[in-house]
């Protein structure tokens, strides 16, 4: 047997073994890119391959390395948020251009309910994917633990509530609420009320954190309702606190599409933006410089965020040993015309 085949027939990698002078082990390893082969077996695998117009098969190439080369990225919210709101445009971005050089293929995939969880669990443990992104859980979500457990490879954005995953990227988002508040402070703010993002997330319970740790040394009251980071709930939540404290002076929210909602429904009640009162968002959103005053807002760099996501699962599924683990980015304010 020479390698050579018949005229139709579909080269083999048995044939190209042949025809390079090698095992078959060693023909599989230089598809796959291993370093254990010598550069001569190497370069004899390479022309083999060229002189009998082989293409390895993907499935066949799954059944023996176990990677399918795709990664999903699962968002716990409803499509209209995802598609809808920057935030996840930006990690989206981010985690793209981070993969556009590996090779590996992204799925997204949105789950809400316990069923959605459920059915995608089954799917995600059965080997058709190499690893897996997680973003916007909430609550003590038990897919991030099932998926470790079964031993594909997870990184989350964000760290959720109530569990200390193995790898994450997250903002820290205590002190840049602090830092916004400690500003509406300096502007000699005194009535300062909060619109809290869900508390079922991190970054709702820390962005409330970091309000109350700028109020604690003042003296000062809380003034707190509370939203799900959508512009919606942000609307309905300034209504509540006018209703209540019709003499805030100033409203800081932990998302920008509800600092949108309550500049709405602040001008809806004649108050003038910043005069009567001061508004700061959280994300430095790309609306963020086109709202009328255009909004002061904590900035997070929501691609780097995706990169970094995105780097540390390559990393993972590699084998390779994580220096870093857990990253966290920072963030700043950026002031305009709101406050």
């Amino acid at each position: 047997m020479n390698g050579d085949r018949r005229p139709g027939a579909r080269p083999t990698l048995e044939a190209v073994a042949a025809r390079a002078g090698v095992g078959r082990g060693t023909v599989s390893r230089v598809i796959n890119g291993s370093p254990k082969v010598s550069e001569k077996a190497r370069e004899a695998v390479r022309q083999a391959i060229e002189e009998l117009g082989y293409v390895p098969n993907r499935a066949a190439r799954t059944l023996v390395t176990r990677r399918t080369d795709t990664i999903a990225l699962v968002v716990s919210e409803s499509e209209q948020r995802v598609f809808d709101e920057p935030f996840f445009a930006g990690i989206i971005r981010g985690i793209g251009s981070s993969l556009a050089e590996t090779g590996l293929q992204l799925i997204l995939t949105m789950a809400q309910s316990r069923d959605e969880h459920e059915r995608l669990e089954q799917y995600l443990t059965g080997q058709h994917v190499d690893g897996v992104l997680l973003i916007s859980l909430h609550g003590a979500d038990p897919l991030p633990g099932r998926l470790e457990e079964m031993g594909v490879p997870t990184v989350l954005g964000g760290r959720p509530v109530g569990l200390t995953p193995y790898s994450y990227v997250d903002m820290d988002n205590r002190a840049g609420a602090r830092q916004a508040v400690k500003y509406l402070l300096a502007k000699g703010r005194r009535r300062i009320a909060t619109i809290a993002g869900a508390q079922d997330m991190c970054a709702g319970v820390d962005r409330l954190a970091g309000y109350r740790d700028a109020l604690l040394a003042t003296g000062l009251p809380e003034l707190v309702a509370y939203g799900d980071f959508s512009e919606s709930s942000g609307i309905e939540a300034m209504r509540r606190l006018l209703e209540e404290h019709p003499d805030l002076d100033a409203v800081f929210t932990a998302s920008d599409p509800m600092a949108i909602g309550a500049m709405r429904v602040l001008k809806d009640h004649g108050k003038s933006i910043p005069g009567d009162v001061a508004v700061i968002g959280f994300d430095d959103s790309t609306v963020a410089a086109h709202t009328v005053p255009p909004l002061t807002s904590v900035h997070q760099s929501t691609e780097d965020m995706g990169r970094q996501m995105a780097q540390l699962l390559v990393a993972r599924i590699n084998g390779e040993r994580l220096q870093q683990p857990v990253v966290i980015l920072d963030t700043h304010l950026v002031q305009r015309g709101s406050a």
